[in-house]
Order: C-alpha cells, then structure tokens, then sequence
C-alpha cells in the first residue's frame, strides 16, 4: 500500500498537479485502502487545526510587507550601499549581488521576494560585466535563499508552530549562519572571478560610501524592530509582523513616495492569493502528517534507521538533515517541514537535541531545497522573472549547493555557530 501511495502521488505531480493535491488525495488514499481507522471528518478537523495558530497570522503580514517593499525602491537602497563598499574587490559585483539578497531577505523574509527585487537590477550588470548566465541566475536564486534564515523568516514560524518554539529564539539563531554562507559565497565568487581574469571596478569614495549608507539606514530598521522587538518583549511575533506593514507603508508611501495609495489593493491581492496558497499547503500538511503518523508509516520507512542512531546526536542531525535535503528537492519546504517535523520531534526529544539548533539545520534545508532541481520554487520563480530555459537556470547551481552543503556540516558539528545570539539573549 506504500508503494501504491508513492506511485499515485508522483503520477499526479509529474501530471503538473500542485502540490495540494497529490497530498489530499494522498490523505483519503490512506483512508479508502484501510490504512487508518479514521474517515474525512477527523481529516478535516486535522486541516482546520494546522491553520488554527495564531502566530501563522503573522505569515501574511511579513508577506504583505515584502510586496510593498519589493513595489517600492528599498531594492536599489540596499544594492547601493553594498556595491559602494565591495566593488573595488575582485568578484565585486556577484559579492554584491549576494550580501543585498542577504539584507532584502532581512527586511523581507521572502526568497521569491529577494529573486524578483535583486535579480532584475543585478542580471543586467552581471552579463555586462562577461558572467555567465548560468552563472547568474544561480547566484541570484542561491543567495536569495539566504532570506530564509536571516530573519524574518516564515520558514521559522513553520517550524517554531510545529514544534511550539520561540519565534524570537529561531530569528536570532539564523542570523550568524546566514552571515556564514554569505561570507562563503563571497569566497566563491572571488576565487571564481580570478579564474575568469574578471577586472573589479574602480573604488568609490567615502563621500559616495556615506551617501549610500544615509539612504539605507530607514529600510534597516526592519530587522532591528522586528528582531530587537521580539527578543526585546515590546511584541509578539504577530505584533511584529504589523508593525512590519506599518513601517514599509510608512517608508515607501510618506517618505519615499515609491508606492501609491492606488497600488496597495492590487498588492494586497497579491498577498492574498500567496497566502491562501501557503495557508492551503498548511491545512492539507498537516492532515497528511497526522495521517502518516496514524498509520504508522514513519516507523515502517524510517524506524530502522532511527534505531541504529542510538543517542548520537551527530547522526542523528545527519538523518534529519539528510531527510530533509531529499524532501526538499522534491516537495515544497512548507509541506516537507510540516510533514518531517512531526516525525523527526520523537528523536529530537530522545537525543537531547536543542529544537532551535535543528530549527535552523531543517530552515537551512528548505533554503537548499528551493534551489536545487527538479522543483526547487525559486528555480521556477526565476525561470517565470527572466524567461530562461529549465537547464539554463538549474546549469549553475552545483557550486552554491556544494557550498551549502558545506554550512550545514558545519551546522552540525559546531551547534554554536546558530546558538551563540540565543544563549546571549537569555542571559542579557
């Protein structure tokens, strides 16, 4: 009945079904064959409290927030101020590139936010400067998914609903690992522009510097509130989220006048239709794993392997990291996380593992697996964005997953790295 319940749902994403229904129809299938002693009724009530938190609501805030942003021009604020201070340095512009989808994804929160507001001013100047496309679109997808871990993050509100973890304790514990694969790319993409004989360009002043600095500090008030407000005990992260709303209104409607009264209601439909789809993926994700959990698949596929674990916390990072990198690359990160946790928090709990260290491994695998062939979501943002072929998006990839790959070993065998801002917010 596994095998059937395998087949059926690849046959229905291969046949272009979104992901919702290959999981809804994956629920009733273990219905209908006697996998479970439950009808749809409980189903139902087990889609109804997946999205009965209240700390989701802070999801469409956050998103709602990126749109504004993204409409406005807090985009060429951050690439300036960036490109003012590493374009001397050989590898310059894919350096800048990188360290601005890290600083929009901290203000917005959204990788699909970070392809469309950096990855249109930045292709451009990247082409022309003798980069590859491959190259580029790879840099773009892979460095804005950096946002996942910088906070905020809805990856985390998944994780820490799911798990009913700290909001705060998760934003902080993204912030040096992100700044770690940051610096990582940055390595790459100078190494990378040496080989090629790429030329940097000319230094900019201190008075250019300084100008671009003035324009960037308004739009870098947002991780400071939404962070420093959290951890500070001024608001909850749902509060945070509105305040999010209220300041990007504020800053691209009064003071920088980049985004009109006119525009807002077709960007709050825009949020709108991106919320009801993750708020339905939500829903049906949870009936799935509830309905997994009742049938007892995790322990027939995984219980093995579980066993042999014993109390190693390194392997059992490893398993966990491991499963979710596949899941990842096939399934969307907000269904796999909610269909993994579940499973994985038995093993969490026996082992000793902190929650919010293995919230930033399973956050870091969702950003890997949004990137990463066959379905990675922001391969097809960008493929939608710059209108390129599949294998000219996914060409150039390798690099940045191996990368990737790399920070989430370091993950495992230096947990510090994510713990060190939690431990010095509980002790302050």
């Amino acid at each position: 009945m596994l095998a059937g319940l395998g087949i059926l749902m690849l046959v229905l994403l291969l046949m272009g079904f979104p992901m919702m229904v290959p999981l809804a129809v994956g629920t009733f299938y273990m219905m209908f064959a006697d996998m479970t002693f439950f009808g749809p009724d409980q189903a139902i009530s087990w889609m109804i409290n997946g999205v009965g938190s209240w700390v989701l609501a802070a999801v469409p805030m956050f998103i709602f927030a990126a749109d504004i942003l993204t409409k406005g021009h807090t985009a060429n604020r951050l690439l300036d101020v960036v490109d003012a201070f590493t374009r001397h340095i050989r590898g310059g512009l894919p350096i800048t590139t990188a360290a601005s989808c890290a600083l929009f994804g901290a203000v917005s929160g959204s990788t699909q936010a970070t392809v469309v507001a950096m990855g249109g001013p930045m292709r451009p100047r990247l082409l022309a400067k003798g980069y590859t496309d491959s190259f580029t679109l790879a840099l773009i997808i892979n460095a804005s998914d950096i946002a996942l871990l910088i906070p905020p993050s809805i990856g985390f509100i998944i994780y820490g609903v799911v798990m009913k973890e700290s909001i705060g304790d998760l934003f902080l514990a993204g912030v040096l690992p992100g700044v770690m694969i940051l610096m990582l790319f940055a390595i790459y993409c100078y190494i990378d522009a040496r080989i090629k004989g790429i030329e940097p360009e000319p230094r900019s002043t201190w008075g250019e510097r300084a100008r671009a600095v003035r324009k960037v500090i308004l739009p870098m008030g947002f991780p400071v509130l939404v962070v420093g407000g959290i951890y500070g005990g001024f608001f909850s992260a749902v509060e945070a989220s509105a305040v999010a709303v209220a300041y990007a209104l504020i800053l691209e409607v009064v003071i920088y006048r980049q985004v009109s009264i006119r525009d807002l209601g077709g960007l709050a439909l825009s949020t709108g239709m991106i919320t009801a789809v993750v708020f339905i993926l939500v829903a049906i994700g949870a009936a799935f794993s509830q309905t997994l959990g009742t049938a007892g698949v995790p322990e027939q596929v995984l219980g093995p392997l579980i066993d042999s674990i014993g109390d190693s916390q390194i392997l059992a990072l490893a398993l966990i990291a491991a499963a979710f990198f596949v899941g990842c690359m096939f399934v969307d990160p907000i269904v796999v996380i909610l269909i993994l946790v579940p499973i994985f928090k038995p093993l969490i709990m026996s082992t000793g593992l902190d929650p919010v260290h293995v919230g930033v491994i399973v956050t870091l695998q969702a950003a890997i697996g949004s990137a990463t062939p066959p379905f990675g979501c922001d391969i097809f943002t960008a493929i939608a964005v710059f209108r390129r072929p599949y294998m000219d998006v996914i060409r150039g990839t390798p690099p940045f997953i191996a990368i990737l790959l790399l920070a989430t070993v370091l993950l495992i065998l230096f947990p510090q790295i994510s713990l060190l801002l939690p431990s010095l917010g509980d002790t302050a």
